[in-house]
Order: structure tokens, then sequence, then C-alpha cells
């Protein structure tokens, strides 16, 4: 079983930018994909930007593109969120998950997540 642990997030200002990182305990090809989520108050865990496990391949959704960028370090076993251009919209508790099935960003098919870091974007 893999454990994911998220570090990077924090308090920014509009127009301010973060980068998470999830750290995890190994990468293997049982895992479709990574991913990140968030999740505001009183709403739905929702799929933010998640890349293939294999190939690289990646999806984000529409809010965040051109803002946020996923990537991976092999190496490192590592995953990162790069968020640009941050809006008061993005604030959240954003999650890192893995999941064994064939979907790339969807929330019920995740099977492992970490702990979540905040991400508070304030005027």
């Amino acid at each position: 079983q893999v454990q994911l642990v998220e570090s990077g997030g924090g308090s920014v200002h509009p127009g301010g930018s973060l980068r998470l990182s999830c750290s995890a305990s190994a990468f293997s090809l049982d895992y479709f994909a990574i991913g990140w989520f968030r999740q505001a108050p009183g709403k739905e865990r929702t799929g933010v930007a998640c890349i293939n496990n294999r190939d690289g391949t990646t999806w984000s959704s529409s809010s965040v593109k051109g803002r946020f960028t996923i990537s991976r370090d092999d190496a490192k076993k590592e995953v990162y969120l790069q968020m640009n251009s941050l809006e008061p919209e993005d604030t959240a508790v954003y999650y890192c998950g893995v999941t064994t099935n064939q979907a790339m960003c969807v929330t019920r098919y995740y099977d492992y997540w970490g702990q979540g870091t905040q991400v508070t974007v304030f005027a």
C-alpha cells in the first residue's frame, strides 16, 4: 500500500504562486494515475490535475488550465503541482491521490489519499 504525504500549502495573495509536493512511498505500475484534488468547505472533492503513472499523459480541469501544471520526478518518487496566478476561488484543501482504476481524474475511482494541505488565497 502506498503512503502519500503532501506539502507546500500556505497563504498567498491573488496572483501569487505555490508549488505543492506529493511524496510517495513507491511508484508502481499497479497505479494507473496520480492526481491532485481539492475540496472547499461544503463542496465535493474534485479533480484538479492528474498524470498517468506510466507515460506521463496529463489532464487538468478547465478552471485551472493555463495556471496549474502537474509534473513528476520518478527518481524522487514525487509529484508536483505548480500553481500560478492564484485566485480566491482556488482556496481549498488540496489532496494527492492514487488510483488503480483506468480513470484519470475522477474522485470516486481513487484508492489512496494523503492528509491534504491547505491553500488559502486572500486579498
